[in-house]
């Protein structure tokens, strides 16, 4: 750990990491055209950067190659829901259906359910839904601090400029793969931080003792 940073401290939701830590975790919502994710993933790998992609439980359905291709680049793959409902809104059983159920893809694919659980459309998970994480086996929620706003299409260039303001140490970073700007943002959003002295790591080792 960086001399001064803090261990972190799991209490249901992790928003961001260690701040004095030079390093940010770029976070994807795995879904969407998989010859996207790969740019992303192609861009990663140029850089030497590391991500954390939680996805959706019908993307593994569809494209189960996918979990296999994002470990073997040395990234992070949990959990995002089975179907990306609102899952706030729903019942205790359902919710949990929706967790477990995605968990299971990811143990059956990866032979783990993943570090990291990401509630489906909400940035932060009510007391119902982490209390239901907690229960399949997820030590907290991930949330996020930064937000690329890149699911509106506002462009690479708004994309880039959106992460490189909000952006410090520690930071957590909303990103989506099912959008191509996302994909031609990644060369010079990867740049960006290594001009300020940030590297992209996974969730897990930002966070780490």
């Amino acid at each position: 750990m960086t001399p001064g940073a803090r261990a972190p401290h799991f209490s249901g939701e992790i928003v961001h990491g260690p701040r004095r830590r030079r390093q940010v975790a770029l976070t994807f919502h795995g879904a969407g055209d998989p010859a996207v994710a790969r740019r992303v993933l192609a861009a990663a790998a140029a850089a030497g950067a590391q991500i954390t992609v939680l996805a959706v439980g019908t993307w593994l359905d569809a494209h189960p190659e996918m979990a296999r291709l994002i470990l073997a680049g040395g990234h992070e793959l949990g959990n995002h829901t089975q179907n990306h409902p609102d899952i706030n809104a729903m019942t205790p059983l359902a919710a949990r259906a929706e967790i477990a159920q995605c968990a299971e893809r990811l143990r059956n694919l990866t032979g783990t359910i993943g570090s990291w659980f990401r509630p489906s459309r909400t940035p932060h998970a009510n007391a119902m839904v982490r209390a239901q994480a907690t229960e399949v086996g997820y030590r907290a929620c991930l949330s996020y601090d930064v937000d690329s706003l890149d699911f509106s299409d506002p462009g690479p260039e708004a994309v880039v400029r959106n992460v490189l303001r909000g952006a410090h140490g520690g930071s957590i970073v909303s990103m989506h793969f099912g959008h191509s700007g996302t994909a031609t943002a990644m060369p010079p959003l990867l740049e960006g931080l290594r001009r300020r002295g940030l590297r992209a790591v996974t969730v897990s080792s930002l966070l780490s003792p």
